[in-house]
């Protein structure tokens, strides 16, 4: 690897910046995808797909040439608000799928080391640990106390965000309330519209491991790609 894209790499990692390392087996040459333009649009696919996928492989062009892609990607992450019993049951089930978690709640007398081991928890007001924490493409943000106090600060920095998925815990008539709070606020129906709410698949879940695993099953379709459709809500989330 040469000193510049050695640079160039190290730049993307500090930036938060997914991109592909390029290796031609025949000769060593690399590319650093997408700061550098790649010699075939074969191999930008591969590129996407690598960084899509996670997943590092071999890949043959037309012409023969042979290369090694490397993805790079900034850690998956899930920023929870709320630390209710749903986000309990939701924080091991994300570990599990591969996801860094945070767990934000001003209410030191619900985020404790004792209902949260080894999590990291901040207890700072929701909007500036949102912001201190800073969502990129690689980030959820799901928030989950209900309560437009501590949910409305997080999302509106989390809709001004990079994050691929944002779901907030409510009713369709609770979510339209957000709403008007939201646009008095200064949004735009595209930023609240990327607000995935009621949050989670409809699987009539009821209790809160049942909501969790709707709540990452959508983080998870999001994050792949899936189209998701109109959903009614939840049982749970009906009032």
């Amino acid at each position: 690897m040469t000193p510049e894209v050695l640079k160039l790499l190290q730049a993307a990692r500090a930036a938060k910046t997914p991109v592909a390392l390029l290796t031609r087996l025949t000769d060593g040459a690399q590319f650093l995808w997408p700061a550098d333009k790649v010699p075939d649009a074969a191999l930008e696919e591969a590129a996407k797909a690598a960084l899509r996928d996670d997943a590092a492989g071999n890949v043959t062009l037309a012409d023969g040439s042979a290369w090694f892609i490397h993805p790079h990607n900034p850690a998956l992450r899930m920023i929870i608000v709320g630390a209710v019993h749903i986000a309990q049951a939701l924080v091991p089930m994300a570990q599990t799928v591969g996801f860094a978690v945070t767990v934000v709640d001003p209410r030191r007398a619900w985020a404790t080391a004792d209902r949260f081991p080894g999590i990291t928890l901040i207890h700072d007001w929701t909007d500036d640990a949102v912001k201190a924490l800073a969502p990129d493409s690689r980030t959820a943000v799901v928030t989950l106390t209900h309560d437009p106090k501590l949910d409305d600060p997080a999302l509106d920095i989390a809709i001004r965000s990079e994050a691929f998925y944002i779901g907030a815990l409510g009713s369709r008539r609770t979510h339209a309330k957000r709403v008007a709070r939201l646009t008095e606020a200064g949004h735009g129906p595209d930023a609240i519209g990327r607000i995935a709410a009621p949050v989670g698949l409809n699987i009539e879940a009821v209790t809160a491991p049942e909501i969790a695993l709707s709540i990452l099953a959508e983080v998870v379709a999001a994050r792949r790609g899936a189209a998701l459709g109109k959903r009614a809500a939840p049982a749970a989330q009906a009032a």
